[in-house]
């Protein structure tokens, strides 16, 4: 996590000689030889590094940006780290001086070890609160690893740390608020006691300073997230912080306080509904803001947004899409993983955010990280996107890359291939490569991850023959049901579409068969299914056409269940000479005819491609016996009247017939 701070206190106290620091530390302070031992004692209270037991202490929300601002008037306290601590680390005598702090910090930024950090410190002269308390934060970022820190007994033992730590103690009174919440926070990060003297200190001023409201947004906000970590939501001071955070209005605040605001939120604080109405005010101040946001802002606030569910808020999410549109090429993995996931959680999609990943993600697809590539897939799969430039470079680059990939990563970058029903150029190659993963990682596949994967792969006519008889094995079968402690319709009925395909379009498979008890009557199940449902606005009009060309509505049916599973959504049949009979009739058919009236949910969108799923129930339809005709929206939506309607129809069912023939 790179340390951001933008703006720094410029208002020195005299200089407190690192000599003299370094004399009381010997006298009050002592060197632990363990990451357990207490680094110093002092009237009964310890600080100590490492988790504590019973601190609710939680992993730092990676999106927060420490933004120092100017505060007039306040006195800060310096800090001299050379002379002897420079002994203990080896460093070298001659000391910088920085024109203005923002070079200081950039140098500090460019520190990678706790080490480098005490070294750039002791040879940089006299530094404010500000500055020390930002050396902190960064070796905070440096030292931990996961939920602990690298080397805890290092840090303790060394001399410039406790100098840090004696000095924030011992002038708390007298620190800039700024530099008391970064200190702070950054000792929450580094594990130290909330019981030693140190953080009562710290939390005490900061106490103090919070019922006097003398923090500005961007230090409530660190010391929101302070608390966070300290004690979790529930804590009384984090309460108070809130409510002064909502004393100061939404118009004074900048951009970036805006931004922290929402980032506190989003790390628990607004969980639950809590602080809504706040959170609507911010929502309609930043609609306003949003083209004047940079990229990470946008970023930042569009994950808040999916964090903290703001569903109500879509508009303030789609123009920060829209304005994130010039920033595509310069997305990060990150960023493109955040925005893709704010677009499908608000169910939204942008033809020119789609232009753009067209244009940049064929170029990028060899260096993203498999899980932004997955994510691009897994958005085009959701908003129904065939981008054939997107698809045909993920091809390629699976290729050569997927050795690497997670089994989650392998099946959400091939599964949209089947649900939109596309086959890439090098589809050859590609499914010999899936086949050989498959065939060397098959156990490390989630059993309804695989089922997933190969259920996609029949959609669009590559059977995974080689693997079906181990899918339809009573282990698998069972540890397919405990995974989703039972199983649901959904998933009974890709199995039983697989059995299906095995049976009409493999003939040659030996395998076992898939146990009756697992097989579902139709294919149409709540939720998600693997066939679409009919549009009823776009058969009302079909269903009219048909009425006036069969001269009556009962010589065909809607909806009609079949043996095999599928739901036809009309079916006229025929007697040997060709004459319609009334759908009631159940003798003397010679042939079936099964209307597909296909509405745009059953296309990719502004597309004429069929989904997998309505392809392979054609396909399939046409293998039963049936004459499919299938009726797309895009051919019937351009007949004016309902004579054209009828003439359509009349042709599209009977192509060689008069109508005087029924």
């Amino acid at each position: 996590m790179a340390l951001s701070l933008r703006r720094v206190v410029h208002f020195l106290l005299p200089d407190l000689q690192a000599y003299n620091i370094l004399q009381i530390v010997k006298q009050r302070l002592f060197s632990c030889k363990s990451q357990n031992k207490t680094l110093y004692s002092q009237h009964s209270n310890t600080l100590s590094v490492g988790p504590t037991k019973g601190w609710h202490h939680q992993i730092p929300y990676k999106g927060y940006h420490n933004i120092v601002k100017d505060q007039p008037g306040t006195t800060l306290g310096t800090v001299c780290l050379h002379g002897n601590a420079g002994e203990f680390l080896n460093l070298d005598s001659k000391q910088r001086t920085f024109s203005n702090v923002q070079e200081f910090l950039e140098h500090l930024n460019n520190c990678k070890t706790a080490k480098h950090i005490f070294k750039f410190l002791n040879s940089s002269g006299s530094i404010t609160d500000t500055m020390a308390s930002a050396a902190l934060l960064r070796i905070s970022q440096i030292e931990r690893d996961g939920s602990s820190l690298k080397d805890p007994g290092a840090l303790l033992e060394n001399e410039a740390f406790k100098a840090l730590c004696f000095h924030f103690e011992h002038e708390s009174l007298r620190l800039s608020s700024t530099g008391l919440v970064t200190a702070l926070y950054a000792y929450v990060q580094l594990y130290v006691d909330p019981k030693s003297t140190l953080m009562s200190r710290l939390l005490s001023e900061c106490q103090m300073r919070l019922n006097n409201g003398q923090m500005s947004i961007t230090d409530l906000c660190l010391l929101g997230k302070a608390l966070l970590d300290l004690e979790g939501p529930g804590c009384r001071m984090l309460k108070q912080v809130m409510d002064e955070i909502q004393r100061i209005k939404i118009v004074d605040w900048t951009s970036e306080e805006i931004i922290m605001v929402y980032n506190l939120l989003g790390a628990t604080a607004g969980e639950g509904g809590n602080y809504q109405q706040l959170l609507n005010k911010m929502n309609t101040h930043t609609l306003h803001l949003a083209s004047k946001l940079n990229r990470k802002a946008k970023n930042e606030i569009l994950n808040a947004m999916v964090v903290l569910k703001q569903t109500q808020a879509l508009p303030l999410v789609i123009n920060l899409c829209k304005h994130s549109v010039r920033h595509v090429p310069e997305f990060s993995d990150q960023e493109f993983i955040v925005v893709l996931n704010a677009l499908m959680y608000f169910g939204h999609s942008d033809r020119f955010f789609t232009d753009a990943l067209e244009q940049n993600i064929p170029k990028k697809t060899f260096s993203l990280k498999p899980e932004a590539v997955s994510k691009v897939m897994q958005y085009c799969s959701q908003r129904r996107i065939l981008s054939l430039p997107i698809f045909d470079a993920v091809a390629e680059s699976f290729v050569y890359n997927s050795d690497n990939f997670t089994t989650k990563e392998i099946a959400l970058q091939i599964i949209p291939f089947g649900k939109l029903n596309y086959l890439p150029p090098n589809a050859s190659q590609l499914f010999r490569k899936i086949e050989n993963l498959l065939r060397g990682r098959f156990s490390q596949f989630q059993p309804r991850v695989l089922l997933n994967l190969l259920h996609s792969c029949i959609l669009i006519e590559r059977f995974p023959m080689n693997f079906v008889a181990k899918i339809f094995s009573p282990y698998f079968l069972q540890q397919l049901e405990a995974e989703g402690k039972g199983f649901d319709k959904f998933v009974l009925a890709q199995l039983t579409q697989l059995f299906m395909t095995m049976k009409l379009e493999c003939r040659t498979y030996e395998g076992p068969s898939l146990p009756l008890k697992y097989r579902v009557k139709s294919f149409i199940t709540p939720g998600r299914s693997v066939e679409s449902l009919v549009d009823e606005q776009l058969y009302n009009k079909v269903k009219n056409a048909l009425t006036d060309l069969l001269g009556a509505r009962n010589y065909f049916a809607s909806r009609v269940l079949t043996p095999y599973g599928y739901t036809l959504d009309a079916e006229i049949i025929l007697d040997e000479e060709g004459y319609v009979l009334p759908a009631s009739q159940r003798e003397a058919v010679f042939r079936r005819i099964a209307l597909c009236i296909d509405g745009q949910s059953r296309f990719s969108v502004n597309t004429q491609n069929l989904l997998g799923k309505e392809a392979i129930k054609q396909r399939q339809l046409r293998l039963l016996g049936y004459d499919v005709v299938q009726i797309p929206f895009y051919e019937f939506d351009k007949l004016q009247n309902n004579k054209e309607m009828v003439e359509y129809v009349h042709k599209k069912i009977f192509p060689y017939s008069y109508r005087l023939a029924w």
